[in-house]
């Protein structure tokens, strides 16, 4: 059989006193049974000839070749997704390298480090939320200004909440071919938006616009981010906390231009909103969808003129009612002697 290896994850462990156990990729523990175990004397776990053997074949060390019974086991290691041929890690293709990378350098530095690790060629430009000072760049707020030099995504990172408006732009960008992938902080609060990537995925306005739908408190938090907003002391990143943001956002933009597969049972990169408590570095992940297109007002039609009426109003004609019956006629009552 060919030289296969344990998935990563996926480790063998020998107990003293049971034999071998194998650590799944979830933290869980499984033992390992052969028939020749059951059959034995001692059926509660392996020799340890068998055990060297088995260790070797899952390692993909060279060794002896195995028996059928040791076949038998790697292949039900095979099956239950524990072994596979070996493969070299994905390459970041060219096509993708370029990325423009926007915002707050206390995040597009870290970002920028662990993006040419990775094998991309990123691009840092500030572009900040706040009020900046007069030689500070202008940062762009027109598709063709995002566009500019042909970059295969945005990444757009802010030490503070998001301007009504400041993001119309770059929502646009799936629509161009360019990846767009952003995050923001509010308070002690980080926001890690989806990759959007093509037209029809979750874009900020769509986060936005559920942020609101869930919450009470929806009229405060327009309010919030319209601003203005009084406060003390600011937040301030610390080192680790910037390195967290960065490292989720490079992981999203790797798996984004390498095509690596969703994590079985996970929410969707492209359909999740990450949520971090900047105090304890706690990461939680929310679903979130698109929001769906409103179909617009229809245009308001004015009600027709009022026909004037007359104002002399004819008597509906009298209707007949029935003939009067005439009353008998009173017949006289004779008089004596008449």
């Amino acid at each position: 059989m060919p030289r296969n290896r344990l998935v990563p994850g996926v480790e063998v462990v020998a107990v003293p006193g049971r034999g071998l156990a194998v650590r799944t990729a979830e933290g869980e523990f499984l033992s390992v049974r052969t028939r020749r175990a059951d059959h034995s004397d001692h059926s509660d776990h392996m020799d340890h000839a068998d055990q060297d053997a088995l260790l070797s074949l899952l390692a993909g060390a060279p060794s002896a070749p195995p028996d059928e019974e040791l076949r038998r086991v790697a292949r039900g290691f095979e099956e239950a997704g524990y072994l596979a041929a070996p493969v070299r890690p994905p390459r970041w293709p060219a096509a993708r390298r370029d990325v423009r990378l926007l915002g707050d350098p206390v995040l597009t530095g870290p970002l920028a480090a662990q993006l040419t690790a990775l094998g991309a060629l990123p691009r840092t430009a500030p572009a900040t939320a706040v009020p900046a000072p007069v030689a500070s760049p202008v940062p762009p707020t027109t598709i063709e200004d995002l566009l500019e030099g042909g970059p295969a995504a945005v990444v757009w990172c802010l030490d503070g909440p998001v301007p009504d408006g400041l993001w119309d732009a770059a929502d646009r960008l799936p629509e161009h071919g360019t990846a767009w992938l952003r995050c923001h902080r509010e308070g002690w609060q980080a926001y890690v938006e989806p990759l959007a990537a093509a037209p029809g995925d979750v874009t900020a306005a769509h986060v936005r616009a559920r942020r609101l739908a869930a919450t009470p408190a929806h009229r405060e938090l327009a309010a919030y981010w319209s601003g203005p907003r009084t406060s003390g002391e600011p937040v301030r990143l610390t080192v680790p906390a910037a390195a967290l943001l960065a490292a989720l956002l490079a992981d999203d933009l790797a798996r984004w231009a390498t095509g690596a597969p969703d994590t079985a049972g996970a929410v969707p990169a492209r359909r999740r909103l990450r949520h971090v408590d900047l105090r304890t570095l706690a990461v939680t992940e929310h679903p979130v969808l698109p929001v769906p297109a409103v179909a617009p007002m229809p245009a308001v039609v004015p009600a027709p003129a009022a026909v004037p009426m007359s104002t002399a109003v004819p008597a509906p004609a009298a209707v007949p009612g029935p003939s009067a019956v005439p009353a008998p006629a009173v017949v006289p009552t004779p008089r004596k002697g008449g």
